[in-house]
C-alpha cells in the first residue's frame, strides 16, 4: 500500500467527536507508517496528539473573521514545502483557507483536497465549501441525504459515506470504574452517593436540550439525581447562570449537578444509570450515544439524525418520540426499573471507521 503524507485541519483541538476522530486518524496513519500533519489553533488535545505520532503546526484558522484570510498564503507555502498527498479539511473555516490556498498551487503540484462533512450546517455559500473537496466525506446516511438534497449539484460519485467509530477495547461492554475512582466521584460529588444517576452529556450550548433535562429530571423520583456532564465555554456563562436560574426556581439544587469539563468521560457514562440526548437539532453522528450503549448503558434520545441510525441498529428501546418531559421521565423510570440494557455489538467501530478512510485516501491520493 502506498506510504501517504496527509494534513489534517481542524480549529482547535479541545474537546469533542470531531476531534477526537482527528486524533485516532492520525494515530492510525502513524502506526503504519504514513506521516500525519495536523494543523490547528491548539488545545488540550496536542500534547497526545503529538505524542501518538503527529507533528502539529499551530496556526490561527479558527477564527471567522476576514482576518482568517493572512492565513492563505501561509498554507500556500506549507503545502508547497511538505508536498502533502492529501489535504483533510475538517471544519468550514479550515476549507476556505485551504480551499483558496489550493487554488494558488499549480495544477500538478497541488494535493488531493478532501472534506468531512461533520454536521447539518446552515444552508449558504459559507457551508457550501464543505461540498468542494475532490473528494467528500459524510459521517452518516443522514448527512449524506442532507447534502445532496441541499446542494443536488454535487457529484453523488464523490460523496461517499464513513461512519464514525469507536475502540471497542476502550469501551468495554459492562465496563465498571474502579473502587478508587468511584470512592474519588463521591469524594468530588457526594451529593451522588447512593442515587440513581441519569446523565445528559455535551456541551453547554442551548441545542443540547438542557432545559428540558431539568423538566425531566424534576418529574423523577428523589433517588434519582441528574448530571449534566461537559466544558462550560466562557461564552456561554450566561447560558449557564440562566440554567442555574431553572434549577434553583424548580428547587432542583440538590437533584442536578454540572461537573463541567472531564477527562473521565467513560467513567461517568458507565457509572449511569441512563444517558440521555436531548439535542433538539438532529446530530450528525452521535458519538457520545455510541460511547453510553457500547458501554452498556441504556441511551435514549430522539429519532433524528444519525443518532437514530446507532439506536436502529444497537437500541430501539432508546428511541424518544415525545419531547414531553413528563413523557420521557416515564420512559427513564420503565427502562430503569425493567433493566432493559442494551446488548454488545459489532457497529460502529473505531478499526472499521479508520480502514475505509485509510482506503479512501488511498483511491484519490
Amino acid at each position: 500500500m502506498r506510504k501517504l503524507k496527509v494534513i489534517q485541519l481542524i480549529p482547535e483541538l479541545n474537546s469533542g467527536g470531531v476531534e477526537r476522530g482527528t486524533l485516532e486518524v492520525g494515530k492510525y496513519l502513524s502506526q503504519r507508517g504514513h506521516k500525519s500533519i495536523v494543523i490547528s489553533n491548539g488545545g488540550r488535545m496536542v500534547e497526545k496528539l503529538i505524542r501518538e505520532g503527529t507533528k502539529h503546526i499551530q496556526m490561527p484558522v479558527h477564527r471567522k473573521n476576514p482576518i482568517s484570510l493572512l492565513q492563505v498564503l501561509k498554507l500556500r507555502k506549507l503545502f508547497l514545502f511538505e508536498k502533502p498527498n492529501i489535504v483533510h479539511a475538517r471544519s468550514r473555516i479550515p476549507a476556505w483557507l485551504c480551499f483558496l490556498a489550493l487554488k494558488l498551487i499549480a495544477r500538478e503540484l497541488r494535493p488531493k483536497f478532501v472534506t468531512t462533512v461533520h454536521g447539518f450546517y446552515s444552508v449558504n455559500i459559507y457551508s457550501e465549501i464543505m461540498t468542494k473537496g475532490d473528494a467528500v466525506i459524510c459521517v452518516s446516511n443522514s448527512i449524506r441525504d442532507y447534502v445532496l438534497e441541499n446542494y443536488p449539484g454535487i457529484n453523488q460519485v464523490k460523496n461517499s459515506v464513513i461512519y464514525r467509530g469507536i475502540d471497542h477495547e476502550l469501551y468495554p461492554h459492562g465496563y465498571k470504574p474502579s473502587e478508587d475512582w468511584i470512592n474519588k466521584w463521591h469524594k468530588d460529588f457526594p451529593e451522588t452517593k447512593n442515587k440513581v444517576l441519569v446523565s445528559l452529556p455535551g456541551r453547554l450550548t442551548r441545542l443540547k436540550g438542557h432545559e428540558l433535562f431539568i423538566e425531566l429530571v424534576s418529574e423523577l423520583p428523589d433517588k434519582f439525581h441528574g448530571l449534566i456532564v461537559g466544558d462550560i465555554h466562557s461564552k456561554k456563562s450566561d447560558y449557564y447562570r440562566e440554567l442555574n436560574g431553572r434549577i434553583k426556581n424548580a428547587g432542583l439544587d440538590s437533584k442536578i449537578t454540572f461537573t463541567g469539563n472531564r477527562i473521565d468521560i467513560k467513567e461517568i457514562l458507565a457509572f449511569s444509570k441512563i444517558v440521555l440526548c436531548l439535542s433538539r437539532k438532529p446530530e450528525s453522528f452521535g458519538r457520545t450515544v455510541l460511547e453510553a450503549l457500547t458501554l452498556g448503558t441504556p441511551t435514549l434520545a430522539f429519532n433524528a439524525g444519525g443518532v437514530s441510525e446507532i439506536l436502529s441498529k444497537i437500541f430501539p428501546e432508546g428511541t424518544l418520540s415525545d419531547d414531553d418531559a413528563k413523557t420521557i421521565a416515564e420512559r427513564v423510570l420503565y427502562i430503569s426499573e425493567n433493566e432493559i440494557m442494551p446488548k454488545p455489538h459489532n457497529h460502529f467501530t473505531v478499526e472499521q471507521m479508520l480502514s475505509d478512510e485509510n482506503h479512501f485516501y488511498q483511491s484519490i491520493a
